[in-house]
């Protein structure tokens, strides 16, 4: 598993690319997938930031959070704009931590509100994929994906 700072280093356009889709129109925005104790999807808005070199986002108290702390695999996806046709995704796992300390320099960088009961989860990354249009509309888009070395 790689942090974003990571991802960064090895891939900069293509990491350039998913911090405009994942930060558009500011504020982090994306849909996160976890996995149900069923096993079938379960999908969540999330806000995620960058602090200390990895991705982060505040979970409050939710089946998304029980999720994660049963099985920590993910999928982050973008949101779509009617602007923007290109499309950004990452995977791996999502670590959950009461660390009060992380929590209290974390909230310096989280540009939303979070109540006491949310809790800091950093995810990793195992793979990235962006789908590049070279038009709005053009198909079949570009793809382009990246590859966590110990993957």
């Amino acid at each position: 598993m790689a942090t974003w700072q990571d991802f960064e280093d090895q891939v900069p356009e293509l990491a350039a690319a998913g911090r405009l889709l994942l930060f558009h129109p500011g504020v982090g925005f994306g849909y996160l997938a976890t996995v149900r104790r069923d096993g079938s999807p379960r999908i969540h808005p999330v806000n995620p930031f960058l602090h200390a070199g990895s991705l982060w986002f505040f979970a409050v108290p939710s089946p998304k959070l029980a999720d994660l702390r049963r099985d920590r695999r993910y999928a982050l996806h973008s949101a779509q704009d009617a602007t923007v046709d290109d499309e950004f995704m990452i995977t791996g796992e999502a670590v959950p931590t009461g660390d009060p300390e992380a929590r209290r320099i974390a909230l310096m960088d989280c540009p939303t509100s979070v109540d006491a009961d949310h809790v800091l989860v950093k995810l990793t990354l195992d793979r990235a994929m962006w789908g590049h249009f070279e038009r709005p509309g053009a198909w079949p888009p570009e793809y382009r994906t990246w590859l966590a070395a110990d993957r």
